[in-house]
């Protein structure tokens, strides 16, 4: 492999990226950004990418989830802890449902930057720079807001900064602690068809934990000890590239997300993208799309994880209900071929993105669970593991995705649509993912036993 290192990736074709005009300002404050603190440990790293691995062999499972794009302006004390209360309540059913540990990454604290289709937004005859994500410019839809900011970078780090000290705060001071799940509840909690169901899973837990305790007479054994994850796609290389710093055991690090990915738009071989996650030693994500052949995957694995390493990559499909049934199956068989061991993680939001007839942005709750579904069943079939899933989800009861057991529909969005760039599951909807994933399990599980059953086979 030939010598890396953190600005290799600018000898290397790189799309996606801010146009500034200041570049001058641009290398001062990265500059700035490779002198400041790192966001996350080394070690916190390491950590994850042993979960990965484990759950690659289905001793754990990944629930990733947080807002398509994060706002600076949503750095505050309720969103934050909103957003940690959904992925605990979703996490607490999973970890019921599926017997097993759930690995929480919340896409938080840097998951400021998105990828557009186009380099220019107009509206009224007027044509503008696309919304980049606040990392880059500004929502607001005027030429001063729209101009790519090299300052954004440094916002971005503070916000990223103060988000993550205050999930650790809330952590160590019991916010995940299993004793306390009453306070996770939101107040979509009540007026959920599924509000008798999550209370009994709670009633299973507080009597599971009642014996133990009775037992051991240790009270401590039901905090839970993990960590909350974060990631984000690595897109604005500068940025992370400020932020990759030297391990003392001579690896490079991206320190400013526990597991970064690489998206769909800049997934290429050969692409700067590409270069640079290769270099860093983090756990990795690629999402996957119905563009990716078999051929392309494989070389894309050679490139980023050559020794196939336990824990190093985690292959994010992402099809779409009416194209994973002609897509994943043989990827799947490439990948076994190659005697390779990824986890493999489902993502059903981007891949399930319509437009209503009034021109609104959605996704649609059935092809979401009907994309899961089929991801649980080919996996199955095919001896292989589904290790983990990635939603686009907020802790709010936004209305920007049609369908679930309120029965949402197109004329609802306008309600609460808040998201600026994609829609997301509302706190309602999540739960009843979590649901959903336990249910597709049990039915899994169930006709597995009922096909293993001595009747069942043949003399």
């Amino acid at each position: 492999m030939r010598s890396w290192q953190p600005d290799t990736w600018q000898n290397f074709q790189v799309s996606q990226q801010a146009n500034y005009t200041d570049t001058v300002q641009l290398t001062k404050v990265i500059d700035e950004l490779s002198l400041l603190p790192p966001l996350v440990g080394v070690n916190e790293i390491e950590e994850l990418r042993a979960k990965v691995a484990e759950a690659a062999k289905g001793e754990a499972f990944i629930l990733q989830g947080g807002d398509c794009a994060e706002l600076f302006a949503d750095c505050n004390a309720d969103v934050i802890s909103s957003k940690l209360k959904i992925l605990l309540q979703m996490s607490l059913v999973l970890v019921h449902g599926l017997n097993k540990p759930v690995i929480k990454v919340g896409r938080m604290a840097g998951q400021y930057a998105k990828p557009r289709s186009t380099e220019t937004e107009t509206i009224d005859g007027i044509s503008l720079p696309s919304y980049r994500g606040d990392l880059i410019n500004s929502a607001n839809f005027n030429p001063r807001e729209r101009a790519p900011d090299p300052r954004r970078l440094l916002k971005g780090y503070s916000f990223a900064s103060l988000t993550l000290n205050y999930i650790r705060t809330l952590v160590e001071n019991k916010f995940a602690d299993f004793s306390l799940m009453d306070s996770w509840d939101l107040d979509f909690v009540a007026h959920s068809p599924f509000e008798a169901e999550y209370h009994q899973i709670l009633t299973h837990i507080r009597d599971s934990i009642a014996l133990v305790d009775n037992l051991t007479q240790d009270k401590s054994r039901h905090e839970i000890k993990d960590r909350i994850y974060t990631c984000h796609e690595a897109l604005h290389l500068h940025y992370e590239q400020a932020l990759t710093r030297l391990g003392d055991n001579g690896n490079w690090y991206n320190l400013s997300t526990h597991l970064p990915w690489i998206g769909m738009r800049t997934a290429q071989l050969n692409s700067a993208h590409v270069e640079y996650m290769r270099g860093i030693a983090n756990p990795v994500g690629i999402k996957i799309s119905s563009n990716c052949s078999p051929e392309q995957l494989l070389k894309l694995c050679d490139q980023l994880d050559p020794d196939n390493a336990p824990g190093r990559l985690l292959l994010i499909t992402r099809f779409g209900n009416k194209n994973i049934q002609s897509h994943l199956p043989k990827l799947i068989t490439a990948i076994k071929s190659q005697g390779r061991t990824p986890l493999w993680c489902c993502d059903p939001m981007h891949g399930n993105t319509s437009v209503t007839s009034q021109g609104v942005k959605t996704r649609r709750f059935d092809a979401i669970i009907d994309e899961l579904s089929q991801a649980f069943v080919i996996h199955k079939e095919m001896d292989s593991q589904l290790g983990g899933v990635h939603f686009e989800l907020t802790g709010e009861h936004v209305t920007e995705c049609i369908g679930g057991a309120r029965g949402l529909t197109e004329f609802d969005l306008n309600r609460a649509y808040k998201s600026l760039v994609d829609p997301r599951l509302n706190a309602d909807q999540s739960l009843e993912m979590a649901m959903r994933i336990v249910q597709l399990n049990q039915k899994l599980s169930l006709k597995n036993q009922s096909n293993n059953h001595p009747n069942n086979l043949s003399a």
